[in-house]
């Protein structure tokens, strides 16, 4: 009876080896299946039977027990990502937690304050009346009482480059206004509407309200460094798509380990109907007692340092009030970054329609403010690998391909004399400006190795309107015409219009106008964070020839980028940029952008440039 106790005991001990349970692996064994689990996480039972042939240290262990070790290992891969993953959101959460806390800390002083003002003010009319005074001068003093307060006038000191002292107090000066503004009181920022401040979120975005110029404020997460965040939010052509340049004439250290540069900056006008802007200002570069990395930039004038002469030809001098980054570490990781913008774009020198894109902090913020933390945060996360992208191209790659037809469009738009271009005469459509590029090597010098260009015969024509639609979102034309090209495009003009690349390596095939292609077909490139903007390859199916010549048809290419079309991103400016490229397109291949921005001027007014 104990034999045959002891026979089953033995046979039920088998069985449940058998079946994966009671195994023990050697640390041969575990490290011989790891190195197999890098390259086939899954096996099949065809690749388990092999592993076990091909490694004798595996002879003595059954398939089955092989199977139920890949489930274990991938099961632990798994947990071990949702770990990393449950402690990164807990991080994120920390440090949103503390960023709210502040935010509530300022939004009571805020509030504090403005029941001060009311408070004074109430005072104010009640001394007025009981002394009689009349009404103009009870509205004199309660304005200035509480101009005083938003503007006190500050007697700035002498710039002189020979006078470190004097240089260090404007910075110092420049430093303490700023950071009133992005932690304190200094501007009464209203949040911006649609705002959801979390994790994931772009962050915490407010406008201004009862300030001179318009400011835009920002804060929110990334998971990088504060050197690494201030390195690319220096950088400002990088992102930047409207600087059409930045020059650092000058950089002088300061004792306290920071820098001080004197700075020149060229911006871009959005439509055709208005002068660009161009900036002097000094920027300063240093580290808080906390540790937090401070970058501040503001206006120089004549009495500051500043240029004494008129702006340059073709701009109109812009100020740039106290404005800046703080960046400061994260527990865990990462850093916390507050932005404000704050600017003076001189309303007066633009037409009235246009005004509302000059004095609105909304668009303030999704052109400057907006922009710069999205590029870190997109950055932060191509950095870790949890954005994907097509073509086989690298992301820093594909963001300078953006970026090249966001300045192409920009640079065609302006059409500034020292680039090359001039004014032809019109054909008497007062909306429609015909201009002409005759030196295209200089007008392609700033973006390519004009070793590369081939002699080119003719020059560049741009034809470039502005209109006024009435009752258009931006967000629903802008995908009108990305969805229904075939219905909008003449593809004959735009393969002549690839003509002048046909000497170049990357040259696109030159079809002879004719008619509409029969579909075309979008191919995705690259996309931010938020979906807010794509990079993608038009492919138009070869029909762009006459029926005689069937055999002769190719596909035609077209690079494209397209922002705008979510209805509930911060703003509302949309844009549809393209230009034909060659199928294997190199990363370097030239660009010749056209297209369209549409900009919102009110609720029931846009204004479309085309290109």
């Amino acid at each position: 009876m104990a034999l045959c106790m002891q026979r089953d005991s033995a046979s039920n001990k088998q069985q449940l080896m058998d079946c994966g349970k009671y195994v023990r692996y050697t640390p041969e064994q575990v490290e011989a299946l790891e190195r197999v689990y890098i390259e086939c996480p899954k096996p099949s039972s065809s690749r388990r039977q092999q592993i076990i042939r091909e490694c004798p240290l595996l002879a003595n262990i059954e398939t089955k027990q092989i199977k139920v070790w890949f489930q274990n290992r991938r099961c632990r891969e798994k947990q071990r990502k949702e770990a990393s993953r449950l402690q990164t959101v807990n991080r994120k959460l920390s440090a949103m937690n503390k960023l709210l806390m502040e935010e509530n800390d300022r939004l009571q002083k805020q509030v504090s304050q403005l029941v001060y003002d009311n408070g004074f003010m109430k005072q104010q009319i009640h001394t007025a009346s009981a002394t009689t005074t009349t009404d103009n001068s009870c509205e004199s003093v309660v304005v200035s009482g509480q101009r005083q307060h938003q503007n006190p006038k500050i007697q700035h000191p002498q710039w002189d480059a020979n006078n470190p002292a004097g240089l260090l107090a404007i910075a110092q000066e420049t430093l303490a206004a700023f950071l009133s503004k992005a932690t304190g009181t200094a501007v009464n920022w209203v949040q911006m509407i649609g705002m959801k401040p979390g994790p994931d979120s772009i962050g915490i975005v407010a406008v201004s309200r009862n300030c001179s110029g318009v400011a835009a404020r920002a804060c929110g997460l990334v998971s990088l460094e504060p050197t690494k965040v201030a390195e690319i939010l220096k950088d400002r052509p990088s992102w930047y798509r409207d600087c059409r340049c930045l020059n650092v004439l000058s950089v002088i250290p300061t004792g306290n380990g920071g820098t001080i540069e004197l700075m020149y900056m060229q911006t871009y006008a959005p439509t055709t109907l208005a002068a660009a802007r161009d900036f002097w200002t000094l920027r300063y570069t240093t580290s808080l007692e906390d540790g937090s990395l401070v970058i501040c930039e503001r206006s120089l004038t004549s009495s500051t340092g500043g240029p004494t002469g008129p702006a340059a030809s073709n701009f109109v001098r812009a100020e740039m009030l106290p404005s800046g980054y703080l960046i400061r570490s994260c527990e865990g990781g990462g850093s916390i970054v507050h932005i404000v913008d704050h600017v003076d774009l001189d309303v007066w020198s633009v037409p009235e329609v246009l005004r509302p894109l000059y004095e609105s902090p909304k668009f303030l913020a999704q052109k400057l403010t907006t922009a710069a933390l999205r590029n870190v945060r997109q950055i932060a996360q191509e950095s870790s690998g949890e954005v994907q992208y097509g073509g086989g191209r690298q992301p820093a790659v594909l963001r300078t391909f953006s970026q090249r037809l966001c300045k192409g469009f920009n640079d065609a738009v302006n059409g500034f004399v020292d680039d090359g271009w001039s004014l032809m005469g019109n054909d008497g459509v007062e909306d429609v400006t015909i201009g002409i590029n005759s030196s295209p090597n200089k007008f392609f010098s700033s973006h390519y190795n004009t070793s590369m260009l081939p002699a080119f015969g003719g020059g560049v024509l741009c034809a470039k309107a502005s209109m006024l639609l009435q009752n258009v979102p931006p967000a629903l034309l802008v995908r009108f015409l990305r969805e229904h090209r075939s219905e909008w495009a003449n593809y004959g003009v735009d393969a002549y219009s690839s003509a002048c690349l046909k000497a170049s390596p990357y040259a696109v095939p030159c079809a002879r106008p004719s008619g509409f292609p029969s579909s075309h077909v979008i191919i995705p490139l690259a996309h931010t964070i938020e979906h807010e903007e794509f990079l993608e390859v038009v492919r138009i199916e070869g029909n762009a020839f006459p029926p005689d010549d069937v055999a002769l048809a190719c596909d035609m290419y077209l690079m494209q980028l397209c922002s705008g079309i979510d209805e509930n991103a911060i703003g509302a400016c949309a844009q549809l940029v393209f230009a034909p490229i060659d199928e294997s397109f190199a990363d370097d291949a030239l660009l010749l952008p056209s297209g369209f921005r549409i900009i919102p001027l009110d609720p029931k007014t846009v204004s479309g440039i085309s290109q």
